[in-house]
């Protein structure tokens, strides 16, 4: 059973964040998975350690409910639970919701869902709706339920609602991104009178992520005053519109939850007192989107090694595969990131590509066909649809191989 209670052993060299010295820890990985064929993802047990309390410290006593769509290994979601401080699930389709409510009593929607099947599933079982929480923000959701399964014939659904956190600016409009379509105190109170008319369903939570403070790096170089003006006036407006809108549904109906924020925004979100929960996955493997954030520093803990397969010009070394892109803008942050050997960048006409990524730079003369090449992912989770299992670093050895959600068979979206 992966143990993130235990204490990391000491580096070699007394560090206790061996990652700020790529020279040593790179090549560490590399010795400990030259034996498997690439890609290998490899993640270091001291730095998921190193991130998961990391977390809590920024989260205030605010208890942390993990967003699996940034994990999708199971048992590293489960070891992340047992760590004090760390409550329930925030799922991102509902067929991965009753999975992960088989062994888990705490699952949360992060988004609405239409998949009839998984509705029908869920109303049929009543632990099932003990323990999943589906997200709605609309009537037409409720009335979907209700085609699928109705009231009176199933147990009652447990619901939150998803309200959203984005700024309305006077001059620059709509900043955040495109969920929920309530946004004022009036659009979420009038939605929730209608759930709790309605036979059937509980209300029970509230939801409100802040994208464009969460999502959104402050310390990249690239209009950073700008993005922090920003980010200031966007937090203190949703103060008091979030706590105006908890007050409100408080009126109508008690909450077991008001959750918030992401990995990016830990701090300014549990500062809220309407909050009582917030969210965060992202930052327990850390990919290099957050390298660029001021308020912390969290290690690199899960890396993808590539083969170095041809060598078409005397400065590119050119991997076999590279290419898994995280959802977003399709810009260069998006890519995976080189980082070591250091010095290597992606050809900006040709990008990191699916099958081949050629890499340029004066290092590249130095790597010969076999070599391997080691690149962070955008993001944390999403790359792992694409590979089985990661493996467990401890130190300078595999500690033993962790089946992702592909690697037990399951593919959610």
């Amino acid at each position: 059973m992966l143990d993130l209670t235990a204490p990391t052993p000491p580096d070699p060299v007394g560090d206790p964040t061996p990652w700020t010295r790529p020279a040593a820890y790179w090549p560490r990985l590399t010795t400990a998975t030259a034996h498997l064929p690439a890609p290998v993802a490899a993640l270091d047990l001291g730095a998921l350690r190193y991130n998961a309390l990391d977390m809590l410290v920024r989260a205030g006593g605010a208890p942390i409910r993990v967003a699996s769509k940034s994990v999708r290994v199971r048992e590293v979601i489960d070891a992340v639970l047992r760590l004090p401080g760390y409550r329930g699930i925030l799922a991102f389709t509902l067929a991965e919701a009753l999975w992960l409510a088989e062994t888990h009593d705490d699952v949360v929607m992060g988004y609405p869902s239409a998949d009839r099947a998984s509705l029908a599933r869920l109303a049929s079982d009543d632990q099932l709706t003990s323990r999943v929480t589906l997200m709605v923000d609309d009537p037409a959701q409720l009335d979907l339920v209700d085609a699928v399964a109705p009231a009176g014939k199933r147990p009652r659904i447990r619901v939150a609602i998803d309200a959203d956190a984005s700024w309305r600016a006077p001059a620059l409009g709509h900043i955040g991104v495109r969920r929920s379509p309530l946004h004022t105190v009036a659009e979420v109170r009038e939605f929730a009178r209608t759930i709790a008319m309605r036979p059937g369903f509980d209300l029970v939570g509230l939801m409100m992520y802040e994208a464009q403070i969460a999502g959104q790096p402050d310390h990249d170089g690239r209009g950073d005053g700008v993005i922090r003006w920003m980010q200031g006036r966007s937090i203190a407006e949703l103060r008091g519109r979030r706590g105006a809108i908890v007050a409100a549904l408080r009126d109508i109906t008690p909450l077991e939850f008001v959750n918030g924020g992401g990995t990016g925004s830990l701090e300014l979100t549990a500062a809220d007192t309407a909050v009582t929960e917030v969210t965060a996955g992202s930052g327990l493997f850390a990919g290099h989107l957050f390298d660029r954030y001021r308020a912390f520093a969290p290690a690199p803990a899960l890396a993808f090694a590539y083969d170095v397969v041809r060598r078409p010009t005397p400065d590119i070394a050119t991997i076999l595969g590279g290419g898994w892109i995280a959802s977003g803008p399709p810009l260069a942050s998006r890519q995976p990131l080189p980082v070591w050997p250091t010095g290597l960048r992606a050809l900006d006409r040709e990008g990191a590509g699916e099958v081949q990524t050629p890499l340029q730079g004066e290092t590249a003369r130095a790597l010969a066909v076999g070599d391997r090449v080691w690149l962070r992912p955008s993001k944390s989770g999403e790359q792992l649809e694409r590979i089985d299992e990661v493996q467990l670093v401890d130190g300078d050895s595999i500690a033993r191989a962790l089946p992702t959600y592909r690697g037990e068979g399951r593919a959610f979206l």
